[in-house]
């Protein structure tokens, strides 16, 4: 294992514009913080990077050392702990623009969401983006991305046009359908080990308002509103966008007062289209079980967010996602057996998302987007203890695993797997053509593995 000199850091640190630390330094650790504060990263040097020509002295120097290279920008992605190698911090890298004639964003890769979506919709213009807005428009683009607007509009990466990557020689490489077209259809879905972008071209849509928001039905409500969800599913247009979560919300101050202390269900409803329209479809669930709060309305593009209205402040995670092939009243049982109110299940959220529609149609040209043959998504959170991540949590996941083992789909999409730990997942985070295609792509741009990705 290559320990970096003294003099070597000190070359480096004199030749990027950015900041430069060694393990152990003062700074690294808040540099190198994860939204998943379970997940602590120490690795052997972190190079806070200030443009795209630090992130290729990173890489060089990684390189020269025998070091691997991993990338960081929001910590939204992170499920173990960095320990080793080089880890390029592109949070900085966050300039948005837009070009309203073009109806495009060029997005650095530090850039969250929510300036994307602020930044477009100065012009009537909407990203489509994930549910978070603190999350990183790159880091999620890369995995496929699948949002609150998903069935209407499809993955984030089928919007992506074109991606600047620093390559494993150091190379800045455009890639797009005309130029370095192998090495395009892999960031698009393909995630990791195939470079560092350090800026992604994104087409935008023309998106002022939709009506959406949650409503919210009681432990009591929870059976026949979830029942009721599986079979409106069936009937509702590709405009119609939803899921549903159960919540175990804690009686803690942070808690928002009308949820503490609550099990509930909580519906997500996204309508692209009239307000008046989008309530006439929405109807049905609003008469399925009593609603003890209800926030959909008409609201501007930029509110996004509100749809889910995710956690945006750090704390310990652990999840498991996994995609379904369908779903019934079977399945419904079955997992109301498992994580229903009366259970004792350790998890604050099960979330099931409706997909189908234009997720399951493929752009032109190639991808490797993973889960779009998927009916449903299925997310387990876990309650945020890190003293239950390695065992307790496992345990029970694999239960409700086991339970619902008749509707999972043999592929899952790489943002939705959560932590992968064998080779067996791996793969399955894509289909097989576009998994056999990627191990091509990154072969031929990265052949010594320097962008370490993936179960060893």
């Amino acid at each position: 294992m290559s320990v970096p000199t003294a003099q070597s850091l000190l070359s480096l640190a004199s030749a990027v514009s950015g900041s430069v630390w060694a393990r152990g330094d003062d700074g690294l650790a808040d540099e190198v913080a994860c939204f998943n504060t379970a997940v602590v990263h120490d690795p052997d040097v972190v190079v806070a990077a200030e443009n795209a020509g630090d992130v290729a002295l990173a890489v060089g120097y990684a390189t020269a050392q025998g070091l691997p290279v991993r990338v960081q920008a929001t910590g939204h992605g992170a499920f173990e702990p960095i320990t080793h190698g080089v880890l390029v911090s592109t949070r900085r890298l966050d300039s948005v623009v837009v070009d309203p004639v073009a109806r495009e964003a060029r997005i650095g890769a530090g850039a969250r969401w929510g300036s994307v979506i602020l930044a477009a919709a100065e012009h009537g213009l909407a990203p489509i983006t994930g549910s978070s807005p603190s999350v990183g428009a790159v880091g999620y683009t890369l995995g496929g991305g699948l949002g609150p607007l998903a069935r209407t509009f499809g993955f984030t990466a089928d919007y992506a046009t074109e991606f600047t990557v620093v390559t494993a020689d150091g190379g800045l490489v455009r890639a797009s359908a005309d130029e370095h077209p192998d090495l395009f259809a892999a960031l698009r879905g393909g995630k990791g080990g195939l470079g560092i972008v350090v800026e992604m071209r994104l087409r935008l849509v023309e998106l002022a308002s939709f009506y959406g928001g949650g409503l919210f039905y009681d432990a009591d409500a929870i059976e026949p509103a979830l029942r009721a969800w599986a079979e409106w599913v069936r009937t509702v247009p590709d405009t119609v966008n939803s899921s549903v979560a159960l919540l175990r919300i804690p009686d803690i101050e942070e808690a928002p007062p009308p949820l503490r202390g609550r099990t509930v269900l909580h519906l997500r409803y996204a309508f692209v289209g009239s307000p008046e329209d989008g309530e006439l479809l929405l109807a049905p669930m609003r008469d399925a079980a009593p609603v003890f709060l209800d926030l959909v309305r008409e609201m501007p593009a930029a509110d996004v967010g509100l749809v889910h209205s995710d956690p945006d402040t750090p704390g310990p995670g652990w999840d498991r996602g996994l995609m379904l092939t369908g779903l019934d009243q079977e399945f419904v049982t079955a997992l109301l057996e498992v994580l229903g109110p009366e259970t004792e299940a350790p998890f604050i959220a099960a979330e099931v998302r409706h997909l189908g529609g234009a997720t399951a149609r493929r752009p032109a040209g190639l991808d490797s987007v993973g889960g779009r043959e998927a009916a449903f998504t299925l997310v387990l959170i876990g309650i945020p203890v890190p003293e239950l991540f390695a065992e307790v949590l496992p345990r029970a996941a694999d239960a409700v695993v086991a339970r619902i083992a008749p509707w999972r789909a043999t592929t899952t999409n790489v943002n939705f797997a959560g932590h992968i730990t064998s080779a067996q997942e791996f793969a399955s985070a894509w289909p097989a053509d576009a998994f056999e295609r990627l191990a091509v792509t990154r072969t031929a741009y990265d052949p010594g593995r320097v962008f370490s990705y993936g179960p060893a």
